[in-house]
Parts: C-alpha cells; sequence; structure tokens
C-alpha cells in the first residue's frame, strides 16, 4: 500500500507542482488552509504532512506546534515548505518539531530523496529493538538475503547467553535487561572494531543476536566478544556469586540447582566451502551448530565448516574458545 502525503499550502499551483512529483510514488491528498489540514489529519491519518509556512488563517508554525502537542501525531514526520531566503523559518520549524525542510522553488530529486529517507529512518526504527535499540527479524532477514543474492561471502554469527534465565530468577528482570544492553553494547564495539564498514548487527529477541560479517573477520570478533562479554559480565554478580562461580535458583523441574556464571556461545555460519541459498538454511544450519554449542562450558565460538558434500560429524575442538564443526 503506498504512503499517503498531506500537503497544506495556501496556493493551489505550488500544491499542483508537489502532487505532480509525489503522485507517481505516493497517495497525495491537499489541504488549502490550516483548518482543513488539521481536519485530515485527523480523518485521514497521513504518514507525512507537507507544511508550507505561510499560509491565511494558521501559519505552518501553529499547525506544526497543534500537531506536536497531539501524542497521537507525534511521530508523525513533517516537512516544513519555505521560501528560499528564509533561514529563520527553518529554525523556528525544526525548533517547533518538524523534521525536516524544503525551499521553494523546490528541487523535485532532493524533495523526492528527502521524503525516502524520512520513510526509511522510520521504517528501521519501527523495527529496532526497543532495548537495544538493534534492528530486528526483518531486518536481519533482509540484510542476509541481500548478501546471498548478490553472491557475497559472508559469515553469520549467533549469539546467545547461556544461563541466562537462571540471572533473571536470581537478580530480576530489571537486571536482565542490564546484561542485554551490555551484550548489545559489547557486540556493537567489536564489531566496529575488528569488522569491516557495512557489517551488520541485529536482536532476535531476548537474549539472542545476529552478527553479520566476513569469513575473514568473523574469527576474530568472536574472541574480542568473549574476552569482553567474561570480563565485563562479572561485574553484574554480587562478591559472593562471583566467589562461588555460580548462583542457586529453581531450575525448569522446580527444584533447587546451582548454575555456572553467564557465559557467551556464538555459532559461526559461513559460505565458504558450501553454498547457502537462503535465509531459513543459515538458521537451519546455526540450529545444528548451537546444539554442539550447549555441550560445551563457559564461553566458546564455533564454525560450521562443513562442506556442501559432508554430512554431521563434529571435529574436535581446536582450542577451548575456538571450534569447529566439520559436520
Amino acid at each position: 500500500m503506498a504512503k499517503k502525503i498531506l500537503i497544506i499550502d495556501d496556493s493551489p499551483f505550488f500544491r499542483g507542482q508537489l502532487k505532480l512529483s509525489l503522485s507517481r510514488e505516493y497517495e497525495v491528498i491537499e489541504a488549502g488552509t490550516g483548518a482543513e489540514g488539521l481536519d485530515l489529519v485527523k480523518m485521514e491519518k497521513p504518514d507525512l504532512v507537507l507544511l508550507d509556512v505561510v499560509m491565511p488563517d494558521y501559519s505552518g508554525f501553529e499547525i506544526c506546534r497543534i500537531l506536536r502537542e497531539s501524542e497521537s501525531n507525534n511521530l508523525m514526520p513533517i516537512i516544513m515548505i519555505t521560501s528560499q531566503d528564509a533561514q529563520e523559518d527553518i529554525l523556528v520549524g525544526l525548533e517547533l518539531g518538524a523534521d525536516d525542510y524544503v525551499k521553494k522553488p523546490f528541487n523535485e530529486r532532493e524533495l523526492l530523496s528527502r521524503i525516502k529517507n524520512i520513510f526509511r529512518r522510520i521504517d528501521r526504527n519501527r523495527n529496532a529493538n526497543p532495548l537495544t535499540g538493534l534492528n530486528g527479524n526483518l531486518e536481519i532477514q533482509r540484510d542476509i538475503t541481500s548478501r546471498i543474492t548478490k553472491g557475497i561471502g559472508f559469515a553469520v554469527i549467533y549469539v546467545d547467553l547461556d544461563n541466562f534465565k537462571a540471572y533473571n530468577d536470581v537478580y530480576g528482570f530489571s537486571n536482565g535487561d542490564r546484561i542485554i544492553v551490555l551484550t548489545a553494547d559489547i557486540l556493537k564495539d567489536q564489531v566496529a572494531l575488528f569488522g569491516n564498514n557495512d557489517d551488520f548487527v541485529g536482536h532476535i529477541g531476548g537474549d539472542d543476536f545476529i552478527v553479520v560479517s566476513t569469513p575473514d573477520k568473523a574469527a576474530k570478533i568472536c574472541e574480542e566478544i568473549i574476552a569482553d562479554f567474561d570480563d565485563k559480565v562479572l561485574n553484574f554478580y554480587n562478591e559472593e556469586d562471583r566467589n562461588a562461580g555460580c548462583i542457586t535458583t529453581k531450575n525448569r523441574k522446580n527444584e533447587i540447582d546451582t548454575f555456572p556464571l553467564m557465559s557467551i556461545s556464538l555459532a559461526v555460519i559461513t559460505n565458504e566451502k558450501r553454498e547457502i541459498n537462503s535465509y531459513v538454511e543459515v538458521g537451519d544450519i546455526a540450529s545444528d551448530v548451537k546444539k554442539k554449542l550447549k555441550t560445551m562450558p563457559g564461553s566458546n565460538y564455533f564454525f560450521d565448516r562443513r562442506t556442501d558434500e559432508q554430512h554431521t560429524t563434529f571435529e574436535a575442538p581446536i582450542s577451548q574458545t575456538t571450534q569447529s564443526y566439520n559436520g
């Protein structure tokens, strides 16, 4: 469904110009006065408003202020339309909550680019996890599928926290959220330091994350994530639990049990030695590797190094935190 844009401008000529430029990609509705524009916002719920500053009844500034005072309109993007030399108008509009501006006479290509950028940013924000700000499943799938389609060599790192539920049970959900944010920050920091400029970090949900990099960078990224996590997570335990190296709580059978301190597991899937044709296939391979990881104590990363001809035999570990799956 095409996104809906409301033009609020008292000039029929200018509204016509805007409509001609926008109607090829968007549904366009128009208002010739501020009052009419406010009514249309209530009735039509536009995805974006193009708002002229100078009008006979309400000024664009007044309309922007009224719209931003309503919680229902608070996230609706507003682009102000100003005259070429009205720098003060631009500043006032931005201070009132406008997202962007265009100048008269407008450049069609610039206008379309500004609108597309706003919609793209909104879509990303809507898909982002509210706790970590990282992109969720839709963007994760889009990134991996794009790399598969383009034939790019990739390494997908599935990140999972071990004994997170036990920590939540003992220390509470608010502290659990702090661990989730810590993990997100560690992933972003280490990918920025040791990955590529176009690497991707996403949040599947809960304590599950995704990193998408390239095969040559994956091992170093994993090593640094593990070192950083193992060091920082200790600060989230009290001294007694740190010294004991475990916590005590009820298990899934409602029995008192001890659990090790949290660790981090990273399952690495690459298309170096095998053809991977879909996002679903990546998930299936990761599921196999994660099962192996769950049998290992402490923090580990484990590469799936199977080829198209191989089946499911595990290779002996290379080191304590560097494993391979040559199934």
